[in-house]
């Protein structure tokens, strides 16, 4: 009998979008319908990603270079997936993972207002990063800077990526949006939604590859 093969989904989208509650409800779903998956973090998950993680949004990290950046963002992504997605996705189960490539391409290619043929020279390294595995399907959770800002502020201090100005923050925003419009594998939902409401339309997205 041929193994199912496991399914790849992301979740992304700007700061203060309420990723983390949607992942969490996620995977309980796919739980309840008899679906192993696993919870990832990019960066993060492996050992090599949280130590890069607390490099990378420590605001106590000084003087890192856009290009520095930019690469410690792709080592962790390739360390994830060679250690934890690929295998799992090989052993039919299901990841469900908290930001991948999109991000990187918003964060540190329209963030910093890099022109088109530098955001796709930063589209093709993500693309060497993931060693052929891709989403399935990325769910963007669409909201607008300020207001996912100001989430975050109400809750808890800014880490050294949601520090930066406004304005950067609304290119990221913008960067999202515009990989959506060329990406059929991307499901852009509005994150002001109530939180219920926001996860059965992610239930509706994902049913289809339950089969």
């Amino acid at each position: 009998m041929t193994k199912p093969r496991g399914r790849f989904i992301v979740l992304d989208g700007p700061d203060g979008c309420g990723k983390s509650t949607q992942i969490k409800n996620l995977v309980r779903f796919l739980a309840r319908s008899r679906i192993d998956a696993v919870a990832a973090k990019d960066p993060g998950t492996t050992a090599l990603g949280k130590d890069l993680r607390k490099i990378l949004l420590d605001r106590q990290t000084k003087g890192l270079s856009g290009g520095a950046e930019l690469f410690l963002y792709l080592a962790a992504r390739a360390q994830l997936v060679s250690e934890v997605i690929r295998p799992t996705l090989a052993r039919g189960a299901w990841v469900v993972c908290d930001r991948f490539s999109a991000s990187t391409v918003a964060y540190q290619g329209y963030g910093p207002g890099h022109p088109p043929r530098q955001i796709r020279l930063i589209t093709e390294l993500c693309r060497i990063a993931e060693g052929g595995t891709e989403p399935d399907l990325t769910i963007l959770l669409d909201l607008a800077s300020g207001e996912g800002l100001g989430r975050i502020t109400r809750s808890r201090s800014k880490d050294r990526m949601e520090s930066r100005p406004l304005a950067y923050h609304r290119r990221v925003r913008k960067g999202f949006l515009a990989q959506a419009a060329q990406d059929g594998r991307f499901a852009v939902l509005d994150a002001q939604e109530d939180p219920y409401d926001l996860h059965l339309k992610i239930q509706a997205l994902v049913a289809p590859l339950l089969v």
